[in-house]
């Protein structure tokens, strides 16, 4: 680890609502996702830590504390805290413009299949996003990388296309699955990304704080007619994604 941590200070805000232990571990743990602390590392001394973000020996334990629960930081006794290996596992998804590239990356990764809501809906949309079928299939459910969930995934799959692969659709990726029907004209795909915080129900089936920064995507399919075949609104950890974006000169 780099010596000139020793003299590093770094300021916290001492009159929001957030408590210094959560700003300290926030800071702890970008640290670790962007390699300053690497799997292997021993964390500065109690005492230099203390000394750059001016706090109490007390904020700085109940921080690693917060990443030790989260596997990130492993205190070992006449060692100090060590970064873990799980770190290494810890890359961004990148939200992809292509399908072809997001069905690429989705590679790897596994849908809780425990279902949080299952049966047919009809989606809400507005006027310029398509024609809505007769009916839809909804699944609602989480994704998981490295045994980490890091979104919510709420599908609307056009009920017909659901009914050709209905097991599939269930215990897999939607888009590979729909992708791989024979068959099935789908003429426009666009998506929409915004972001938000994280609220109540997202912080518990995701385990993230709530009020931390979330990427919000929606994403539409459609036939040459503009009816809508798939419909997802996915709601990332912000900490989990990176958006590389090209830019027209």
């Amino acid at each position: 680890m780099d010596n000139s941590e020793q003299n590093r200070h770094t300021p916290l805000s001492r009159t929001g609502a957030i408590p210094l232990y959560h700003q300290v571990a926030e800071i702890f743990r970008q640290r670790v996702y962007d390699g300053t602390w690497k799997p292997g590392d021993i964390l500065p001394s109690l005492d230099s830590l203390m000394a750059e973000f001016s706090v109490a020996r007390v904020t700085i334990r109940e921080a690693v504390r917060l990443l030790r629960d989260e596997g990130l930081l492993l205190p070992e006794r006449g060692r100090g805290t060590v970064v873990t290996q799980k770190a290494i596992a810890r890359r961004p998804l990148r939200v992809e413009t292509t399908m072809a590239d997001l069905i690429d990356i989705y590679k790897g990764d596994k849908p809780n299949v425990e279902n949080i809501e299952e049966g047919l809906i009809q989606p809400s949309i507005s006027e310029e996003e398509g024609l809505l079928a007769p009916s839809y299939y909804h699944l609602k459910r989480t994704h998981m990388r490295s045994d980490m969930k890091y979104c919510i995934i709420s599908l609307y799959i056009e009920e017909t296309v659901f009914r050709r692969a209905e097991e599939k659709f269930r215990t897999q990726l939607v888009l590979p699955v729909l992708y791989s029907l024979e068959n099935l004209n789908i003429a426009n795909a666009r998506q929409r990304v915004t972001i938000g915080k994280c609220d109540i129900e997202t912080a518990e089936l995701l385990e993230y704080p709530i009020g931390d920064p979330v990427a919000k995507v929606r994403r539409l399919l459609t036939k040459e007619d503009n009816e809508i075949v798939y419909l997802a609104d996915v709601i990332y950890r912000a900490d989990c994604i990176r958006f590389d974006m090209d830019m027209k000169p």
